[in-house]
């Protein structure tokens, strides 16, 4: 039989799919930047570009090493122990949960601004499902729709940034200089910086993606995905934000309307209606294509920990195009099951989608520093130098800090509150699942803590009443046969067996001097007790004419009750009276 080998990714199908997720951070990282660090947003969006760039090193020199599918999880999972792993995983799975639905959501969103009619849910779910067939369909044809939506939604930016500056040639950056002079939100620029680097770093969300479907990719593409990836986010993003401060002014950047469709009023502006459908028309694909990173990097990332048996091996099963359709179609179903948990206010997932994203970037860079410690040895392409790890993992940390303490605008509750409403009891699960050994112990131990003493119990009784059952089985039984025939004896045992409760019948003959034994009758008997072996049949000769002195001398020797003694039914000539004979009973 042929194996059907399936065809690795080149560079531009791998940056497709995890470039669409990181280029559609352009759609809200700049009004989010703006929103915190105002006229220095484009300042806090270069940082975050040069913490970005050393990253690069650092993922390229993990994934170098150990160039299998996890990311974090892999790194770790060959530098720690399997439970530092899993919580990295779990991490991981939680901002790839939060970016498909929150993505899907706001693609349908921008979708909705052409078509008010749209049902935003129902949408929603139909973008999800078209996304996780597409997986099962296979990974190589899901990197051709990638490609399509990566290349028109730069097509899209180039077209924008042009008419941005054919307009700022005519009307000049006024608008800008005046933002610039503007004092800083709550008067401190060092704090506005701060927590709009905070802010911006959920622009370089999908960056770790890459690393999750490694093994998918062709050799030496890996790295040329981190340089592309960087390149976009560092050109586009600080870019975008530039000119937003040269078109608008910054109270009205801080409005509603501007943060939530910041590019569509800037294609508005500056191009008109066709630009400004344009837009939207981008966002919902690039938005989607955001949908399909998160399940092709999801689906790298759990058929790895199944393969380590921290899940199910049940999730294994492929289809025949290669994809773990069974890990695809679990994710599907606990995306829209958050989506109407959430009644699609997806900004409660925002404290998922943040901590979860900026802790697996900065648990990469810890494992990166225990691969130089631990597997020092271990030959890679290119390294980070510690310097370098150490201001990276400095600087989310600052930016997880930084998201943790941000207020959380009108009711809305914390982004730590919110995240560990979805981490603990996914944890939970891992945590079960990577000590189910214990706990099968552990409930066997209170199973029989529980049914132990009842177990005894029943012991004892089953001991009892089988005592009881051979102590009734114990009582022998005698017939005095007058040399009957066998069939005359069968009958005998068939009674027996039907009607009395014995292991041992005694059958007697009662011989006179002047009688002798039947020929044939030791035989028949014989045969008889081969016949019912549950039953022991002793073959007894009795010198003495039977009469009820007989009886009585017979069920004192044996010490059987004279009503267990049995007699065929007497003809006209039996010389006594069935009342003279003790109550031996007659039963044929």
């Amino acid at each position: 039989m042929k194996t059907k080998v399936h065809k690795k990714l080149n560079e531009l199908e791998s940056t497709a799919i995890c470039g669409n997720d990181i280029s559609s951070s352009v759609l809200y990282v700049s009004a989010l930047a703006i929103a915190f660090a105002g006229q220095y947003a484009w300042i806090t969006l270069l940082i975050v570009s040069g913490v970005l760039f050393l990253f690069r090193r650092i993922y390229g020199e993990v994934v170098g090493a150990l160039p299998l599918n996890g990311g974090a999880y892999n790194a770790l999972l060959n530098t720690t122990s399997k439970s530092m792993a899993s919580f990295a995983a779990t991490l991981t799975i939680l901002s790839y949960m939060a970016t498909a639905v929150i993505s899907g959501n706001e693609a349908i969103h921008y979708l909705h601004h052409l078509i008010p009619a749209m049902p935003v849910i129902i949408a929603t779910c139909v973008l999800l499902g078209f996304f996780a067939l597409l997986t099962i369909g296979g990974i190589t044809e899901s990197a051709k729709v990638a490609i399509g939506l990566f290349l028109f939604h730069l097509f899209s930016m180039v077209i924008l940034a042009g008419f941005i500056v054919v307009f700022l040639m005519h009307t000049g950056f006024g608008t800008f200089w005046e933002n610039w002079n503007t004092p800083a939100q709550g008067g401190s620029i060092g704090m506005a910086i701060f927590f709009g680097f905070a802010a911006s770093m959920l622009g370089v969300s999908g960056f770790e993606s890459s690393a999750n479907f490694v093994e998918e990719q062709k050799r030496g593409v890996f790295p040329k995905t981190l340089k592309n990836m960087w390149a976009i986010v560092s050109i586009i993003n600080p870019l975008m934000a530039i000119f937003a401060l040269a078109l608008f002014a910054l109270p009205v950047l801080h409005s509603d309307a501007y943060q939530n469709t910041l590019l569509v009023e800037m294609a508005s502006h500056v191009g008109g209606d066709w630009l400004a459908i344009l837009i939207p028309i981008d966002a919902f694909l690039v938005l989607s294509g955001a949908v399909l990173t998160s399940f092709v990097g999801v689906s790298g990332l759990l058929e790895r920990m199944t393969l380590d048996r921290i899940l199910p091996q049940f999730f294994l099963k492929k289809n025949n195009r290669g994809s773990s359709y069974r890990i695809i179609i679990m994710f599907f179903l606990l995306c829209i099951s958050v989506l109407f948990i959430t009644k699609g206010e997806v900004t409660l997932l925002a404290g998922v989608y943040t901590i979860s994203f900026l802790s697996v970037m900065a648990l990469f860079g810890i494992g990166n520093i225990l691969l130089k410690v631990r597997r020092e040895k271990l030959p890679r392409p290119e390294k980070a130098t510690w310097g370098a790890v150490l201001i990276a993992i400095i600087a989310v940390i600052c930016a997880l800090l930084g998201n943790i303490s941000m207020e959380p605008k009108s009711e809305n509750p914390s982004n730590l509150s919110v995240f560990l409403e979805y981490f603990i009891p996914s944890m939970i699960f891992i945590v079960m699942m990577l000590n189910r050994t214990v706990l099968l112990k552990f409930l066997m131990s209170v199973i029989h803590s529980i049914f132990n003493p009842i177990r005894r119990l029943v012991f004892t009784i089953d001991k009892t009443l089988l005592n009881t059952i051979n102590q009734i089985n114990e009582q022998e039984f005698v017939f005095f046969t007058k040399g009957d025939n066998i069939a005359t004896l069968n009958k005998v045992m068939l009674y027996i067996t039907k009607n009395e409760h014995t292991r041992k019948i005694k059958i007697v003959l009662a011989l006179a001097e002047d009688e002798t034994v039947p020929k044939n009758l030791p035989q028949e008997i014989d045969f008889l007790d081969r016949e019912y072996p549950d039953i022991k049949i002793e073959f007894i000769i009795e010198k003495g004419k039977f009469s009820p002195a007989l009886i009585k001398k017979l069920s004192d020797k044996w010490n059987i009750p004279i009503n267990f003694m049995f007699i065929g039914s007497p003809s006209d000539k039996f010389p006594y009276k069935i009342e003279e004979l003790g109550g031996v009973r007659l039963i044929i």
